[in-house]
């Protein structure tokens, strides 16, 4: 069929669907504000009247997917290491799960009736659950398609309670496409369809809906009362129109070129305007009237200046405090730099107009090395379109001009702090303070480990602290010592794994691995006879010479204790290392971490006894309730971010929320969450822009998740957001 002829049918089911929430929103949340909602259908007023006759079945059908019946059978629910049953509670009928610790997954399978919901009209899955057990826990649940396997063709949400409490467990219905144009589309996270790839879904073809809980080692107690879909669908502005023809769809700015939506920039003239105006509105709006010259609360308890920033406990509260001595929280961005890089190579008829071919922006043509995706392992010829566009707007001192905007931008927008992947030459101007990092970047691996960035540093091998060595030593005339930087991180968001995997990573490893070899140097100090450690290990090694030479791995339960005690081991090495070396250079400055996003509480432990922050990159909509093992240890978020698909982007980032309004909205929530906590000091929003509308060449991400887009244009809603939240620093209760 005609790709224009299945674009308006696929229109005409848009209408509908839209109808169909827009009631189901106006009814739950008594708006009345229709000419938002209906401007988007195309439809007339008669058409729009037989469409909420025709979507009125659909609207009781969908909106409650599970309640509780007293007198349903229990049989219609598989279950897996989980018990089952019909409760009463103060809200009414409630199942409880009860899960086991046999299964690395128990819980519990809602089936849709009839074989699948029609979901297409709603945003996201909501789950009212309450943990009634005695343990912490956390409750995942997993909406799926026909072939789903955890990753693909399903999407997932969680939520942690401690004992006694309620929350709503929210599951994003994130949008499944896999049209790439017969393949003329590539090295993209989500195409200019909707969102695809893994973890998204078709909303039309919802089979089931798992509750679990992941991996316990403790048993769990949940009661659900209701499962619904809510919200209202909001389609990306970058549907694949019936434009004709498609090629080239990325404007000379970058931007895709078949639609419009608020902000976009269609002129040179026009960016530079907005430049003006933002001058003016920046003097306007200079920043809190309460901060002193860090960002600082100038007008709050006077603690003991020490001339760099620290750590001190306050009224039951951690706090960062500033070389002044005032309380200071850190609201930050991530990556506040100049130039991020799409690829060019094989896409010469993607683009309108391409700024690259003329001598004046050439210079923004170079070569980025590709991890992931379509061009791994390469180094494609790639263009910076937002550094074009800086030039553009600046003219040609725009290196500087920028820099100066981005340090009254942060100040007008309530925030404090430069954070981490940022741009030297930004930070080390010395007006925003910061935070800086450092790696083990060339230092020998863990063969038998795994993790989505990397193989786990080999904390035993030389290598390891020879490297961090010489990225501090890098730091020597820079950072160090400077009394505007914050601290350092280390490293990134690295493949802790579980309690016993940095053990069998071992080994599984080489007989030359210095973890390997440290590994068994303290098992035969413990054993000392092979026989001994086969015993307790159920293994048959005739040596230890034939244990390092063994490449295979032990009963996991038989040799726990001496497998979580080398991991508890390979943390401390590491986290002690990088903090002796980073003390070396810098002594006054905080060691915050190494930015956990996969990790065991032994990890967390380790983090706890030589880090002086411990920093999470945590993406959920709220850390309000978040718990770390070590109770009472500052810490701080590493990235965050929420992402929309109403201004012209494909990929929504990963946390999706409805439109800009809600990602505003979420900002807030998030940090003020943050801030009511008693430990977190700080919370960093990746990233300053966006990604490219057609992928960062590193690993194909092209997410909505500036607080500017790629022609510079800050997001209104996002930056009010974090106005009213960097007035607000000080004084939440």
């Amino acid at each position: 069929m005609d790709r224009r002829v299945k674009w308006r049918q696929s229109r005409r089911q848009e209408n509908r669907r839209y109808l169909v929430g827009f009631v189901l929103w106006h009814l739950g949340t008594g708006s009345s504000d229709f000419n938002h909602m209906t401007a988007r259908i195309r439809l007339c007023p008669l058409a729009l009247l037989a469409g909420l006759l025709w979507a009125a079945p659909t609207i009781l059908a969908n909106h409650i997917l599970f309640r509780v019946d007293p007198a349903q059978s229990l049989d219609r629910f598989p279950t897996s290491n989980a018990a089952i049953s019909i409760v009463s509670s103060d809200r009414g009928a409630a199942l409880r799960i009860s899960t086991g610790t046999k299964e690395r997954w128990p819980g519990i399978t809602l089936s849709a009736p009839g074989g699948h919901w029609e979901l297409s009209a709603f945003a996201d899955v909501v789950v009212q659950v309450r943990n009634v057990g005695t343990n912490r826990g956390t409750l995942n649940c997993r909406v799926d398609n026909p072939g789903a396997d955890g990753t693909k063709n399903c999407v997932n949400g969680s939520l942690t309670l401690n004992p006694g409490q309620r929350g709503t467990l929210r599951v994003h219905l994130r949008r499944a496409s896999d049209d790439t144009l017969d393949g003329k589309l590539f090295g993209l996270r989500g195409y200019p369809v909707s969102a695809g790839g893994p973890g998204t879904v078709n909303a039309s073809n919802i089979t089931q809906i798992l509750l679990f809980v992941n991996q316990p080692r403790e048993r769990f107690v949940f009661e659900v009362a209701e499962i619904r879909a809510t919200g209202s669908h909001t389609p990306p502005t970058a549907w694949v129109t019936d434009a004709d023809p498609f090629f080239p769809f990325i404007d000379t700015f970058g931007q895709y070129q078949h639609k419009n939506w608020p902000g976009k920039v269609h002129s040179l003239a026009e960016l530079q305007q907005r430049r003006d105006a933002e001058a003016r509105e920046l003097v306007a709006q200079s920043g809190p009237k309460d901060w002193n010259k860090y960002g600082g609360w100038a007008t709050g308890p006077q603690l003991k200046p020490t001339g760099f920033f620290r750590t001190e406990k306050h009224k039951g509260k951690w706090w960062l405090v500033d070389p002044d001595g005032r309380l200071f929280f850190s609201h930050g961005i991530d990556c506040v730099r100049l130039t991020d890089l799409t690829p060019i190579e094989e896409r010469a008829h993607w683009f309108e107009d391409f700024p690259g071919d003329r001598d004046e922006f050439r210079q923004f043509i170079s070569k980025g090395y590709a991890l992931k995706g379509h061009y791994a392992g390469r180094s494609p010829q790639s263009f910076a379109f937002s550094s074009a566009n800086l030039k553009r707007k600046y003219g040609d001192n725009w290196r500087a001009e920028n820099a100066d905007i981005i340090h009254q931008r942060l100040r007008s927008w309530g925030i404090n702090t430069i954070a981490n992947w940022s741009d030297s030459s930004v930070f080390l101007m010395r007006r925003t303070p910061y935070t800086d990092n450092i790696g083990s970047g060339g230092s020998k691996r863990i063969e038998g480990s795994e993790g989505y960035w990397g193989k786990f540093p080999d904390v035993f091998d030389p290598s390891f602290s020879n490297s961090v060595r010489r990225a501090m030593d890098g730091k020597r005339n820079t950072s160090a010592k400077d009394p505007w930087c914050i601290g350092y991180f280390s490293d990134n968001e690295m493949s802790w794994g579980n309690e016993t995997s940095l053990a069998l990573a071992a080994l599984k490893s080489p007989p030359d691995q210095a973890a390997k070899a440290a590994l068994i140097a303290g098992l035969r100090a413990k054993y000392a006879d092979i026989e001994k450690l086969n015993s307790t290990w159920g293994t048959c090694h005739a040596s230890w010479d034939a244990l390092l030479a063994n490449r295979g791995s032990p009963d996991e339960e038989k040799a726990r204790t001496d497998l979580t005690a080398f991991y508890t081991k390979t943390a401390e090495t590491y986290f002690r290392t990088v903090r002796e070396v980073i003390k070396a250079v810098a002594p006054n400055q905080l060691y915050l971490g190494c930015r956990f996003a996969w990790v065991d509480d032994l990890a967390d432990l380790a983090a706890g006894k030589y880090c002086d922050v411990i920093s999470y990159n945590l993406y959920k909509h709220s850390v309000a309730d978040f718990h770390n093992p070590s109770s009472d240890k500052p810490l701080i978020i590493g990235e965050f971010h929420f992402g929309a698909l109403d201004r012209g982007l494909f990929h929504t980032g990963l946390v999706p929320v409805e439109n800009q309004a809600a990602r505003a909205a979420s900002y807030k929530e998030y940090v003020l969450g943050a801030l009511r906590h008693p430990q977190f000091v700080g919370t960093h929003w990746f990233q300053y822009m966006d990604e490219p509308t057609t992928g960062r060449v590193y690993d194909e991400e092209n997410y909505q998740i500036g607080f500017v887009d790629i022609a510079d244009t800050p997001y209104a809603e996002t930056i009010a957001a974090s106005r009213e939240v960097g007035n607000q620093l000080y004084r939440q209760p």
